[in-house]
């Protein structure tokens, strides 16, 4: 009797043991801390499924044979389970025991690919041996080969645009981008594949960027200049155009002379502003890309603090009297 309770036991603490190392924290971003969430906006129901179909799913995904929209993002996601840890997972979630905003937070900082580390992807770029042999003006001739950016003579036409190798890691698994200069738009570290394009409808991108969620899946939140509008409020009174307040006339189809309008006021929201809504117009994916030119721009004042943070919001007024 004995004997059976301490193999009894023993399956206990090893089932609680995977259950504790195939931890379902990273997921509640996006699923919710019960599951009870379309992630994005587009996945099934999780705890709505079997746990035979969430094995399928996990599995799926893993071999890139599974997926519609999400197919992109989740094989970053399940890349390093084991069937061991698919297994577990399934069973916690059908157990509905749910994540704590917490776990999830402190999980996904643990687990994030990035979080103190930022790539400087100008590096070879700003190499001072190929600066030097690119300096053009300190030669006192120079070739045609190495005019322009087709880095060959000028006679010749038949140069064909460099490929562009775009096999970035899935959403959570990439490492993040040092900013160019201050307050940049960061670029995007990750595949994009499934998550483009992007509408005012259909904006994957805030799943796992919306300030609430981002530090729980080790994301970059979106910063609060997104969520202000800084356009003036402009409306029709009386026949005459006011904007911030301020009568500008509406006469011969003119909308009006705006220039004694310096700056509008900043209305906060507690929404993304829709004028930002297409991310990708500011962020561009990154390119695994060899530069046809070195790069000599230095940016002023581009701290570590600002390779990887933005002030924008506090700069909106810079230079504006």
């Amino acid at each position: 009797m004995t004997k059976v309770i301490k193999v009894m036991a023993l399956g206990s603490l090893l089932a609680a043991s995977a259950l504790y190392g195939a931890s379902t924290a990273a997921c509640a971003g996006c699923h919710g801390q019960h599951f009870e969430k379309h992630a994005m906006g587009k996945s099934k129901i999780v705890k709505d499924m079997s746990k035979a179909d969430i094995l399928v799913a996990l599995k799926g995904y893993k071999a890139g044979t599974y997926g519609g929209a999400m197919k992109g993002l989740m094989k970053g996601q399940v890349a390093a389970l084991s069937d061991a840890d698919m297994k577990a997972i399934a069973e916690m979630i059908k157990g509905g025991a749910g994540t704590a905003t917490d776990k999830a937070t402190s999980h996904a900082a643990a687990a994030a690919v990035a979080v103190s580390k930022v790539i400087d992807i100008n590096a070879k770029v700003c190499d001072p041996e190929r600066i030097k042999k690119e300096d053009l003006g300190n030669k006192k001739e120079v070739d045609e080969t190495v005019l322009g950016l087709r880095k060959t003579s000028l006679f010749d036409e038949n140069v064909a645009p460099q490929k562009i190798k775009e096999d970035r890691p899935a959403p959570g698994t990439a490492p993040k981008f040092e900013r160019a200069y201050v307050n940049a738009p960061p670029m995007i570290p990750h595949s994009v594949e499934g998550l483009l394009p992007i509408t005012q409808k259909n904006n994957q991108c805030l799943g796992c960027h919306m300030p609430d969620v981002a530090k729980s899946v080790g994301a970059t939140p979106i910063p609060p200049s997104h969520f202000t509008n800084y356009r003036p409020t402009t409306v029709l009174k009386n026949g005459n155009l006011v904007k911030e307040g301020k009568v500008v006339g509406i006469a011969k189809g003119d909308m009006g002379n705006v220039s004694d309008i310096k700056l509008a006021k900043a209305k906060k929201l507690n929404h993304l502003y829709q004028g930002r809504y297409n991310c990708s117009q500011c962020h561009a994916p990154q390119a695994n890309v060899k530069t046809a030119v070195g790069n000599t721009f230095k940016s002023d004042g581009l701290t570590d603090e600002f390779k990887s943070h933005s002030n924008l919001v506090n700069m909106m007024d810079d230079g504006v009297k």
